[in-house]
């Protein structure tokens, strides 16, 4: 994952702590499945909902979700 500019590689049974502010992605730089927890606060768990239900995913339209959530879409 990137969290800043670090890059972490996070194995099985790892955890990773993103600030909150902190600029932040992750991936999966495999061929093999990948399955995580994710633990969010309910601001962005509304914002990830959100963004589900876009019926389009305009470049305007997800920088106005995100910042109906003070949230910064980098």
């Amino acid at each position: 994952m990137q969290s800043g500019e670090n890059e972490i590689e996070a194995p099985a049974g790892s955890a990773v702590l993103v600030p909150r502010g902190t600029p932040h992605t992750f991936w999966n730089p495999g061929p093999r499945r990948v399955r995580y927890l994710l633990i969010m606060t309910p601001n962005v768990f509304s914002l990830i909902e959100g963004f589900h239900a876009l019926k389009e995913r305009t470049p305007a339209s997800v920088q106005q979700l995100f910042r109906q959530h003070d949230s910064e879409l980098l």
